[in-house]
């Protein structure tokens, strides 16, 4: 480990010019052009090169390291938010990555295995990592891993599963004073969902989402809206709970059109859906081992389940062993996805968190390409919960193999 201590130290001014740079040049999901080039650059000047546009998506980077023996995939996120910009910290788990893969490419010995960056973009809704999966992107790693900034230090995490569904209802329009009884309400309709999704909470599991915004109710108060529009998103633990959540929304979006007589379309999925993470014990307690010198890593179950999310990274994790641990750059109180996250991100804490989740990424990575042991432990685990499933099969359990959407 002396090696990449030594490596990682002289890499620490241009990793953390790089989450600065990022972090204040925050991008939208698959519009991340300034940090797909960054990042490039960065990896470029030491001799490595960095593909942009990578598995045909014009914000994703690609870069290969070593040669043969077993090959790892260190996963970088760039994507910022609408309006609080890196208030997810997006911007330190790329410059841990680009971090981690340098400095594994350069202490790596020939035959000893591969390191790959896979730059994802559009984490934030956009199911970057699953539009990778579907073009080949995680075939060949064994293993995959990233370090996500939070509140807390833990080796691991889990995630909710995640999907998201866009309601626009038709009626008719008319004028809302002279002749309201010509026309049907679609407005009325949003309602009548919102309502009834916000019931529905109360009969749900308590670690279960559902929360939505509407996104058009109209034009103009004396006109009967003709149509109105709605997103929610969906969340729960399981895929079992998520499946059933999936039809107890979907009844409640329709019976709002026939309670108003309006018309439902409804379009589930219209960005992938996120699978929960599958987490890697045997990989994770390995990562906590390495880090122990830098900081006091706690068990995934330390995290409590209602400050549990959603990640793509979710369907990583059931195609290949991968790990999610969280590092803390915040106090407990401060949550991700709020503005004074994001100033933690840029802050001193996060720039300490670069470095040392760096660390983490890159010498849990070279355990496991040295240690055959490791590799098989950690591959017996995966298998015993599942093996690899794919996104389709995944949310169509009874569709015959490779016929799903």
């Amino acid at each position: 480990m002396a090696a990449l201590t030594e490596r990682l130290g002289a890499l620490a001014p241009e990793l953390t010019a790089l989450s600065l740079d990022l972090h204040a040049h925050p991008e939208l999901a698959y519009a991340e052009h300034h940090a797909a080039s960054a990042i490039a650059e960065v990896v470029g000047a030491h001799g490595i090169a960095a593909d942009t546009g990578a598995y045909g998506l014009p914000t994703a980077v690609r870069a290969v390291a070593g040669r043969g023996g077993p090959r790892v995939g260190v996963v970088a996120e760039y994507d910022a938010l609408p309006g609080i910009g890196h208030a997810c910290g997006h911007n330190i788990i790329a410059a841990s990555a680009v971090g981690a893969f340098l400095a594994l490419a350069r202490t790596l010995r020939d035959g000893e295995g591969t390191v790959e960056l896979i730059g994802t973009p559009a984490e934030e809704g956009g199911g970057g990592k699953q539009r990778i999966l579907d073009a080949g992107g995680f075939d060949d790693v064994d293993f995959a891993l990233m370090v996500h900034p939070g509140n807390l230090d833990v080796a691991g995490s889990r995630s909710l599963g995640f999907r998201q569904v866009a309601v626009t209802y038709r009626g008719l329009a008319a004028h809302s004073a002279t002749g309201p009884h010509w026309g049907v309400n679609a407005l009325d309709a949003v309602v009548a969902a919102y309502n009834g999704i916000a019931q529905l909470r109360q009969h749900i599991l308590s670690s279960d989402k559902v929360h939505g915004i509407i996104t058009d109710g109209g034009q103009a108060p004396n006109v009967v809206p003709e149509t109105a529009s709605a997103v929610f998103y969906v969340r729960s633990l399981d895929l079992d709970t998520l499946a059933d959540l999936h039809e107890r929304v979907d009844a409640v979006l329709r019976a709002a059109a026939l309670a108003t007589g309006t018309v439902a379309e409804i379009s589930w999925d219209g960005a992938p859906a996120y699978l929960p993470l599958r987490t890697n014990a045997t990989l994770e307690a390995r990562y906590a081992v390495n880090l122990a010198g830098r900081r006091t890593v706690l068990p995934a179950t330390a995290r409590p389940a209602d400050e549990v999310a959603s990640t793509d990274m979710g369907n990583v994790s059931v195609y290949v062993p991968a790990i999610h641990p969280i590092i803390a750059i915040a106090p407990r109180g401060v949550a991700n996805h709020t503005a004074e996250f994001a100033t933690y991100a840029a802050a001193d804490s996060g720039t300490a968190a670069v470095h040392d989740a760096a660390f983490g990424i890159a010498a849990t990575a070279a355990d496991f390409l040295a240690d055959e042991r490791l590799r098989a432990d950690a591959r017996a685990e995966f298998e015993r919960a599942g093996g690899r499933v794919r996104l389709a099969d995944a949310l169509h359990p009874d569709t015959p193999k490779g016929t799903g959407p």
